[in-house]
């Protein structure tokens, strides 16, 4: 069965290693995530996320969000369940 995304970088700040995701359902912390694009393919926990530098404990559909992810991402990339 084929993944839908639930959500795509949209940014990425590689000198702080966070990555600016809309996500197109609600995603709570504690999920685990996979990353997946052209040069990206990575697995990692959703351990926190801020939407306007603040701490949230989940994202709603359409918010962009900042996550602090393992490894590089790209703009484009998509954000799967896993």
């Amino acid at each position: 069965m084929e993944q839908k995304p639930i959500g795509s970088v949209t940014h990425y700040y590689g000198g702080i290693g966070v990555a600016i995701v809309k996500f197109k359902k609600e995603v709570s912390v504690g999920e685990t995530l996979h990353f997946k694009g052209a040069h990206t393919d990575f697995t990692q926990k959703l351990d926190s996320m801020q939407f306007d530098h603040k701490e949230i404990k989940s994202a709603k559909k359409n918010q962009e969000v900042g996550i602090k992810v393992s490894e590089k991402v790209r703009e484009g990339d998509e954000v799967y369940e896993a």
